[in-house]
């Protein structure tokens, strides 16, 4: 018989990798919780790459178990939004220690797992995504048409 994902031991450990990047820690006389993210992410580039490493495995790992297009797409643009605001000095660090992207990614897991959410494609997410980068770049391209012709 087939081992259910939420049941996997891999899933298992995947909750316990998540807990030590996120939330192992706690900063003494408050309830803060950190982890290996935000201490590994304030090394410039090497601890951004690392971190973003770990989220990137996590994802295998669920891929392989079964996670839906919708779910993955939800979990990528969550490493995302922490690797790139990550990248920022000390803002990044203080960030990762609120954002907690891969504890929200294994809250994502167990409610798709458990509950049968955050199913179907991944055009859910990724439609949406592309037009919202889409008006940004053409804002950005907009600013920068009105910057070059006050210049010039």
């Amino acid at each position: 018989m087939k081992q259910q994902p939420h049941e996997n031991t891999e899933i298992a450990q995947l909750e316990g990798l998540a807990r030590l990047m996120d939330s192992k820690f706690r900063i003494p006389g408050t309830s803060i919780r950190f982890g290996l993210d935000g201490l590994i992410g304030l090394i410039p580039v090497l601890g951004d790459l690392s971190t973003f490493a770990v989220s990137a495995y996590m994802l295998v790992i669920l891929a392989r178990n079964g996670a839906s297009g919708f779910l993955l797409a939800r979990m990528i643009l969550n490493i995302a939004v922490d690797a790139v605001v990550g990248m920022i000095p000390i803002l990044g660090a203080i960030f990762d220690i609120g954002f907690k992207a891969n504890l929200r990614n294994m809250k994502l897991m167990r409610e798709h797992y458990t509950e049968g959410r955050h199913t179907g494609g991944a055009w859910k997410v990724i439609v949406p995504l592309l037009v919202v980068l889409f008006i940004l770049l053409a804002a950005v391209a907009w600013l920068i048409y009105i910057l070059l012709d006050a210049i010039f």
